[in-house]
């Protein structure tokens, strides 16, 4: 009998049975939230994809079909998207800049083409970039959408269902417009408003609404109202409307994907913890109050911060890797999606290179496995008589584990234990298969390679920094200041610690 899947539910706050909504044997609807392609994805978003991409291959390890759609944004977003209505500087102007000083500074990768003063042009070159490193670390839908692009879709190709859902939302009264033409969510008309994040109207009344600003805290009637649509006719990337040629606002776009690609209502949801509020939080009421349905997702999966030698992501600190970073220094691509799935999703996790290199080793000991027993099933005939191998015995603990809330270390301890065991009387065949079916989660095996770095620049860096240790080693320190002046000007960031010296593509400070 397969067992069913436990799920931790952030809207209820309890691990429930997961139970798809169109029964059994139906497709399971997954809708997750992707990148917001103006800069390359760092080591945190992966995190998140790659746990909701655990979701995924779990599920279709326990015999659902998954249709996951994962959004690739590339309208900007506002610096300060932590607002309820967002506010700042369009982030895609940011990236421009970024750009134009990166392209003066000759650092743009080799044959790199692209203008900075095109949002849409940006967006491609990002989106591009997001999704060779996504397939590198195995995002299963970003794999399946080489044969379906709708399983990524982008938001500026939306904007008219978005339009549609804001005019619906106005004629039913939940969304109205204000003295300066924006077009607001109106909180009080959805009662249940902060349920998923634990918020209250009161509360958020009295912390204005997730700080709102006072300009436009004036036009609202609620502190908590979110932006539908903001006329702007100067904004970079804008469009004609009912209200003016403006822009949406950014919760609107993910209830609009979803709807369209999987319907009003879907079986699971997934983002970063900091989508809680206000992010999911807006979208649940506008797509419940939109399409008449009683919830968005019957099950909302939040996945934890994770830190990087046990701080915060920090440019300053030296510890902000994205893919590309660890790609360029030599990791493989399965140590990193290893390194970022083996903690729980609901615990704080700790990105260590130290934790990167035991991933490396793991999975080597696991491909010498995967090899060993492929070429002795080359000269083996299946037996189905044999007594059940260790691997093939592990499955169901590895299985069970992953049932249990994703508990991926347990599933990694059942693989492990089985793998230390003699394997001689068992049959290969089905031995590896058993080790398959487990890498059909884990995604590691065939992702084992290093990837040579795009533009070189770790040819460049790994000499310099090698020179500037022994400099330091024999207190050299003239010239071991000097190595430091030339890396910097290669337009890398350099921090020693007590395991050597890491570096990182120094990026501008406006990011």
């Amino acid at each position: 009998m397969t067992p069913s899947l436990h799920l931790h539910n952030t809207l209820t706050r309890a691990i429930e049975r997961f139970e798809p909504l169109a029964g059994p044997g139906g497709a399971v609807t997954f809708y997750t939230c992707g990148p917001t392609v103006y800069d390359d994805a760092h080591v945190g978003n992966f995190r998140a994809f790659l746990a909701a991409d655990l979701l995924r291959r779990t599920l279709e390890l326990l015999g659902h079909r998954v249709v996951h759609v994962m959004n690739i944004t590339d309208v900007g977003h506002m610096t300060e998207d932590d607002r309820a209505d967002g506010g700042g500087e369009d982030k895609m102007a940011l990236a421009g800049r970024r750009l134009l000083e990166a392209k003066k500074a000759g650092t743009l990768p080799e044959g790199t083409s692209i203008d900075p003063g095109d949002p849409y042009a940006i967006a491609d070159f990002y989106a591009t970039r997001f999704l060779e490193d996504a397939r590198r670390l195995g995002l299963a839908v970003a794999e399946e959408a080489e044969r379906d692009p709708s399983l990524m879709p982008r938001p500026t190709r939306f904007v008219p269902q978005m339009i549609e859902l804001v005019e619906r939302l106005v004629a039913n009264g939940c969304a109205y417009v204000a003295g300066d033409g924006a077009v607001y969510f109106d909180v009080q008309s959805f009662p249940a408003y902060g349920r998923l994040s634990g918020n209250s109207l009161e509360a958020l009344r009295a912390g204005e609404g997730g700080r709102v600003s006072a300009s436009n805290q004036s036009r609202k009637r609620h502190p908590a109202d979110f932006l539908l649509w903001k006329p702007d006719p100067t904004h970079l990337m804008r469009w004609p409307s009912p209200w003016g040629e403006g822009y949406p606002g950014w919760h609107l776009e993910c209830s609009a994907m979803a709807a369209a690609r999987l319907g009003p209502e879907i079986d699971l949801h997934s983002g970063g913890e900091d989508n809680v509020f206000p992010h999911h939080e807006c979208e649940i009421a506008q797509s419940c109050c939109g399409f008449g349905v009683e919830r968005l997702a019957r099950t909302w999966f939040h996945v934890r911060h994770l830190f990087v030698e046990g701080a915060k992501m920090s440019k300053s600190r030296g510890n902000f890797f994205t893919a590309r970073d660890l790609f360029a220094k030599g990791a493989t691509p399965a140590a990193v999606r290893l390194e970022l799935l083996r903690t729980h999703y609901r615990t704080n996790a700790n990105f260590t290179l130290q934790g990167l290199e035991d991933c490396r080793r793991q999975i080597e000991r696991w491909c010498r496995i995967d090899a060993a027993l492929a070429e002795a099933s080359a000269s083996a005939r299946e037996n189905d008589s044999a007594v059940a191998g260790p691997i093939e015995r592990a499955l169901d603990d590895f299985t069970a584990s992953l049932c249990d809330d994703l508990n991926v270390a347990g599933a990694i301890a059942a693989l492990n234990r089985a793998a230390a065991e003699d394997r001689g009387e068992a049959c290969p065949i089905r031995e590896r298969r058993a080790l398959r079916r487990m890498d059909s989660v884990l995604a590691v095996l065939d992702r084992n390679d290093a990837i040579a770095c795009d533009d070189g620049l770790a040819a460049a860096v790994e000499p310099l920094i090698a020179a500037r240790t022994e400099a330091r080693r024999t207190k050299d320190w003239a010239e071991s200041d000097r190595l430091r002046d030339e890396l910097l000007a290669l337009g890398v960031e350099i921090k020693d610690g007590p395991t050597g010296t890491t570096w990182t593509r120094r990026v501008a400070a406006d990011s």
